[in-house]
C-alpha cells in the first residue's frame, strides 16, 4: 500500500513489489505487522528509465541513523531497501539520497547531483471484525414471562452453535414493542439484538497454533460463526412452521435477520480517513503525540504530546 501526499496514479509508484521516490513529495507506505516491506526505491520513476553513472546511495531510518548494516535491512547494490519482520516501533521517515553524475559529451565535464526521496512508512493491522445481528419475533404479549424465558434459551443455543469457532455472543438484550398495523390489529414483537465476537474464552490458544498475527484467522472464525447463525434463524422459520407440533407462541419474524459489521483496532492501533485515505479500512500505528489504550478505532491526541514514539497505548 503506498501514496504520495498529493494526488497521483499510484502505478506512477508501484512496480514489482517495489515504491518509487518523488523529489517533491514525501510518499506514504502502509506495511503489516510482521510482514517484510516492499522495497523502496531510491529514485522516481522517470530516473529508473534512464542510465546513472557512478549512483551511490545513503539510507537513513526514521532515528537519522544510517541504515547500512542493520539486521532488519536488506538494500540492495542498485540502492532498492526492504524493511524485514516490521513492527510498530519501525515506523516513520525512511530517507535515501542519491548521488549520481552528469558527464558533459564534448568537454567529460562531470557535474555531481544529489536528490533526496523521503518515505514515511506506517505499521497497520487487518481491523477486527464483530457482528451487530438484529433480529424480531412475535410475541403474545409483551408481559409475558415466557418472552424473557425465551430470550435467555435463545442466547444459549446461538452460543452452542458457534462455541466450536471460539465465537460467543455478547451486548444481547431485547425489548418487547406494541405494533398497529392497518391489517392485522395489535401485534407485539421482541426486537432481538446481540454481537457475534470472535474473542470467546480460548480464542488465544488458537492464535498461538498462527506464527505472527491473527487477525485473518478470527475474522474468518466471527464470520463462519455470523453465517452460522444465519442459517439458523432459516432452519428456525422452517421448523416453527412446518415441523412444531403445537403454533408456538413466539414465532420468528420472516427476513428480520440483518447484520452490521462493526470494526475495532487493536491498543497502539487506530482509524484515519483523513491522514490514511489510502489505507482508510487499516488500523493504522497511533503517531507520535497520539495513543489508543482500547479496542476502539480512535487515536487519540495525548493532551502533553511527550510519547515520541509510534503505536503508544498510554500518555
Amino acid at each position: 500500500r503506498a501514496e504520495p501526499k498529493e494526488e497521483q496514479l499510484s502505478v506512477d509508484l508501484i512496480g514489482k513489489n517495489e515504491v518509487y521516490g518523488d523529489t517533491k513529495h514525501e510518499v506514504n507506505v502502509y506495511v503489516k505487522v510482521f510482514t517484510n516491506s516492499p522495497f523502496l526505491v531510491c529514485m522516481d520513476l522517470a530516473l529508473s528509465q534512464e542510465k546513472i553513472i557512478d549512483p551511490k546511495y545513503l539510507w537513513t531510518g526514521p532515528d537519522g541513523r544510517d541504515l547500512e548494516g542493520q539486521s532488519y535491512i536488506n538494500v540492495t547494490e542498485t540502492g532498492k531497501l526492504m524493511v524485514m519482520g516490521f513492527k510498530e516501533s519501525m515506523s516513520g521517515a525512511y530517507t535515501c539520497t542519491l548521488s549520481h553524475k552528469i558527464i558533459e559529451t564534448t568537454t567529460q565535464e562531470e557535474t555531481e547531483i544529489v536528490e533526496a526521496y523521503k518515505f514515511m512508512v506506517y505499521a497497520y493491522r487487518e481491523a477486527d471484525h464483530a457482528y451487530q445481528v438484529f433480529v424480531r419475533f412475535t410475541t403474545m404479549h409483551c408481559k409475558l414471562k415466557n418472552n424473557d424465558l425465551f430470550f435467555e434459551a435463545l442466547e444459549e443455543i446461538l452460543n452452542s452453535t458457534i462455541a466450536h469457532l471460539t465465537c460467543h455472543i455478547t451486548k444481547s438484550s431485547y425489548k418487547c414493542h406494541s405494533i398497529r398495523t392497518p391489517k392485522h390489529g395489535l401485534q407485539h414483537e421482541l426486537f432481538v439484538s446481540f454481537q457475534v465476537d470472535p474473542f470467546a474464552p480460548g480464542w488465544e490458544e488458537v492464535c498461538h497454533k498462527i506464527p505472527y498475527d491473527c487477525e485473518d484467522v478470527t475474522n474468518l472464525r466471527a464470520q463462519q460463526a455470523t453465517e452460522r447463525i444465519g442459517k439458523f434463524f432459516q432452519q428456525l422459520r422452517y421448523i416453527l412452521e412446518h415441523e412444531a407440533e403445537a403454533v408456538p407462541t413466539i414465532r420468528y419474524v420472516e427476513n428480520s435477520f440483518s447484520v452490521t459489521p462493526i470494526d475495532s483496532c487493536r491498543p497502539g492501533f487506530g482509524k484515519n480517513h483523513h491522514t490514511h485515505q489510502n489505507c482508510a479500512s487499516c488500523c493504522v500505528v497511533c503517531a507520535p503525540g497520539t495513543y489508543s489504550p482500547n479496542n476502539e478505532v480512535t487515536c487519540w491526541t495525548c493532551a502533553r504530546p511527550r510519547v515520541r514514539m509510534y503505536g503508544a497505548k498510554s500518555c
